[in-house]
């Protein structure tokens, strides 16, 4: 099923989505991948603010390549999330609601959006030229010494990325597999 909805994201929108929905995402999110992640779990270990809100945002995993003449923004992929599972169940129980990337999670991940009504989104590896597309503006909002990891906030219309696993544990990744076993 398409459906369209804005970040930050509202609980009604978390709850009504659903392993294997196809989604486009309007509104402000957030980049960070491994270094960026890293330092945020060290802010928060040594009880220092975050750069930014996890309530209800979304974090894409991925680091911009330069843009070209003319562009907000350069080849904008999603880069492996398991790289960030040591970090992520810290952050949903922040309030992050949604994390963009390519892959599996692990249980505690899983067992973390559960707990917390999150949602994890798939958005097509190898595409990152057409999803920049999609990115209306990038500015970096943290880090900026990580260059490509700092962390930006991206203004987006209608990024496309599919529901993978939701808030209620649904895993699209299984039950796909378990169909085309049963095929």
């Amino acid at each position: 099923m398409e459906k369209y909805i804005k970040a930050p994201l509202r609980e009604e929108e978390i709850k009504n989505l659903q392993a294997g929905d196809y989604v486009y995402i309007t509104g402000t999110i957030y980049t960070a991948r491994d270094a960026a992640h890293k330092r945020l779990a060290e802010a928060l270990r040594a009880s220092e603010k975050l750069p930014l809100e996890m309530d209800h945002n979304i974090i894409y995993y991925m680091g911009p390549s330069p843009a070209r003449k003319g562009r907000v923004i350069g080849s904008a992929g999603p880069t492996t999330s398991s790289r960030m599972d040591k970090y992520a169940p810290d952050l949903l129980d922040l309030g992050l609601k949604g994390m963009i990337g390519k892959g599996k999670r692990s249980k505690e991940v899983i067992d973390a959006m559960v707990r917390n009504k999150a949602v994890y989104f798939a958005a097509i590896g190898g595409a990152g030229a057409l999803l920049s597309k999609r990115i209306l503006s990038s500015e970096v909002i943290a880090y900026e010494d990580l260059g490509t990891e700092a962390i930006h906030r991206l203004e987006v219309e209608n990024f496309p990325v599919i529901v993978v696993i939701d808030s209620k544990g649904n895993n699209l990744y299984e039950t796909a597999a378990e169909k085309y076993k049963s095929c």
